[in-house]
């Protein structure tokens, strides 16, 4: 199977959209690892705890695969998949009326899978962010979605994103700093 490449090195997703429509499980393994760390990043921003975030990222990619055939090639696969994402938070939380659960202190996030000091000094940077910052740290940094691209996903003004990603930005350098100095 051959698959393009973007100028990041992220193999382009609509072409393997495209082959999932027409069945390949290999082209839904590698959309998978193309954008797992950036599905369940965004999953666990929204539903702040870690088995949440897993089932839900596991209900985004069977979505996502019962309905590439309807993925209509915009340029735009990440933003569609992390819709895909966020509405199955929504319906979750629907169907569970009320339940708020806490952060759970055993999440894992991608990359970071040891209890190593990186993974707890992230865990402790992101708790500190209000919900929509974490969003916006998780979705420009993590999935690469640009800014305009999250604005759009959030429904939230361009200006509001900036100014909250950059507010973020300020409190995790100063949590960091203060994590160095200990």
């Amino acid at each position: 199977m051959i698959m393009t490449k973007k100028e990041t090195g992220n193999p382009a997703l609509e072409p393997l959209l495209q082959q999932m429509a027409e069945g390949s499980t290999e082209a839904l393994a590698a959309f998978y690892e193309a954008t797992r760390t950036a599905v369940y990043a965004f999953a666990l921003s929204l539903a702040g705890e870690g088995h949440t975030a897993e089932d839900v990222m596991q209900e985004t990619y069977l979505r996502a695969w019962q309905s590439a055939g309807s993925y209509l090639p915009m340029g735009k696969p990440m933003a569609w998949l992390l819709t895909i994402t966020k509405n199955l938070v929504r319906m979750k939380y629907r169907a569970d009326e009320g339940r708020q659960e806490p952060l759970d202190d055993t999440m894992a996030v991608p990359g970071f899978e040891s209890a190593s000091v990186d993974r707890l000094t992230l865990q402790a940077a992101l708790a500190c962010l209000g919900e929509e910052e974490r969003q916006i740290v998780t979705l420009h940094a993590i999935a690469g979605l640009r800014h305009r691209e999250t604005a759009d996903l959030l429904g939230m003004p361009l200006s509001t994103v900036l100014s909250k990603y950059h507010r973020a930005l300020s409190k995790l350098k100063k949590i960091l700093k203060e994590e160095e100095s200990r």
